[in-house]
């Protein structure tokens, strides 16, 4: 392979995802890192669906495969191609092999197998096909076949060790005793992964596979039938398992591990794109949040880890507020208005040209910062599209209630003398609010976080907020000053712990 930074036009590489479910976090960094490498080379993607598995490929699959690669920004050169309709080609791949007297025709039914596999583990003896079929004379076996006597192709591994160079581990070798003669063709005519798979790789021109690690198991047995036929393997490299916290093998036990599970709870296709760059390859340098133009002209299959990588959600969820932080606040009211809408928070003056646009969009500037995922918006902005919010109750007993503020009756009495304070500010903005409250607590000898952590619940019923001088200029003055009002009387009720709504 050339260097990092020499072009290789003739590049082509494959990403076949199978058909039998959704696009899962691991087959999206695998075609991620199959772009990445196409990017940075010149090269040819290929997108090929692995649907010879009938029983199991549906049509259904195959959209949210496309869907799920589109929506993270993954495109392909060439295809989709199905690799059902090559069935007649990998059929002739597999006869000419037989022809060639590097195949074989087996006759053993599966009954007769599953009982040599049994009585050898009933020994504690590993088992693999002993060859019985291979004795056959080719002409007694042509007659079986022509009789309709059920038989499978096998492929004659030859004796010897296989061996590779791969680009993620280096040098690896199998040694072909323990590979079994394979199947090509299944006694009702049906290719085998295998033999499919370097079919379509020898008809596609492809020049490397990149795959998980998973697969390196069949590398051994396609460089073999590669070679059966005079043709050159492609390149190999195999990429390191996605792995959960535990370091066990990423599944559903894990949490969501489909790529449009991920869409629906709100992260963004740039984000997750950025974190499966970095499960197993790093740029160096710690860089971790990099445009596509940073990782292609980094990225080398040189550089990925052999080990394992950790999916690490709250590392996916970092990265994803750093890319809604960056976003435009338009963009994210487009993303989020879904949301809003079933929150019945939504009404059409905010809408693009509506009298609160702008307004909206100051709203949704000040939330990014808080905001890990899309849905936390819809989670925070309710208390300025609505005066119907509630006080959360662990907000109410560290900042209305507590002994050490004085009990509801102290803060009720700061929060009657903010409100009288704010009423005579004009204009209604954050300097002018923090310089009110701020001479107000001088004036009283009290600390100003006296005042802001209980005027922060009375205005939004969290702990937590943008600047408090912000939710305030943003809130407007009338609005405030009820909200006051509410927590006034919600303090002064006597029984005010009782009378958090839950």
């Amino acid at each position: 392979m050339a260097s990092h930074g020499a072009p290789e036009p003739g590049v082509r590489v494959r990403f076949a995802p199978s058909p039998t479910g959704f696009l899962h976090v691991g087959g999206a960094r695998t075609a991620l890192f199959n772009w990445l490498f196409t990017r940075r080379h010149r090269g040819t993607l290929i997108l090929r669906i692995e649907d010879t598995d009938v029983a199991r490929s549906t049509e259904e699959s195959v959209r949210t495969i496309l869907e799920g690669l589109t929506w993270l920004g993954i495109g392909w050169d060439e295809g989709p191609f199905f690799q059902s309709r090559s069935l007649e080609a990998h059929g002739a791949l597999a006869r000419r092999l037989l022809e060639s007297g590097r195949a074989y025709r087996c006759f053993c039914g599966a009954a007769a197998l599953e009982a040599k596999r049994k009585a050898a583990e009933a020994e504690g003896a590993a088992w693999k096909y002993d060859r019985t079929c291979l004795r056959i004379d080719p002409e007694e076996s042509r007659r079986r076949q022509a009789a309709g006597a059920p038989a499978v192709i096998r492929f004659r591994v030859p004796d010897g060790a296989v061996s590779w160079d791969d680009l993620v581990h280096g040098p690896t070798s199998f040694d072909s005793s323990v590979i079994e003669d394979i199947v090509l063709l299944r006694s009702d005519g049906s290719p085998t992964y295998n033999l499919s798979c370097v079919s379509d790789d020898l008809e596609m021109r492809i020049t490397h596979v990149i795959r998980g690690d998973d697969h390196i198991s069949n590398t051994p047995k396609q460089i073999l039938l590669y070679r059966a036929v005079a043709a050159e393997p492609p390149r190999f490299a195999h990429l390191p398992l996605i792995l959960g916290p535990d370091k066990k093998r990423l599944s559903k036990r894990h949490g969501a591990v489909s790529v449009t599970e991920y869409r629906e709870r709100g992260y963004l296709p740039e984000a997750l794109f950025n974190f499966l760059a970095l499960l197993g390859w790093s740029p160096g340098e710690g860089r971790e949040k990099m445009t596509k133009e940073e990782m292609i002209a980094g990225f080398a299959l040189e550089a990925i880890n052999r080990k394992g990588a950790i999916f690490d959600e709250q590392k996916l969820e970092w990265l994803n507020s750093q890319y809604i932080n960056d976003l435009d606040p338009a963009r994210v009211a487009a993303l989020i208005r879904g949301d809003l809408e079933r929150a019945g928070l939504f009404v059409h003056d905010l809408d693009e040209g509506g009298a609160r646009r702008d307004w909206f969009l100051h709203v949704i500037q000040a939330l990014k910062t808080r905001s890990k995922i899309l849905p936390d918006f819809a989670r925070d902005i309710r208390p300025f599209l609505s005066d119907d919010f509630e006080y959360r109750p662990e907000a109410v007993e560290k900042h209305l209630t507590a002994a050490k503020e004085g009990g509801p009756q102290g803060v009720a009495a700061r929060m009657r003398a903010l409100r009288g304070a704010l009423a005579g500010v004009s204009p209604f903005t954050e300097a002018a609010t923090e310089e009110a409250l701020r001479a107000l607590a001088a004036s009283r000898d009290e600390p100003a976080a006296a005042y802001i952590h209980p005027l922060r619940v009375a205005l939004v019923g969290t702990a937590v907020s943008p600047g408090i001088f912000t939710v305030l200029a943003l809130i407007g003055r009338e609005r405030a000053l009820a909200r006051l009002d509410r927590a006034v009387s919600f303090l002064e009720s006597g029984d005010a712990a009782s009378r958090i709504r839950q």
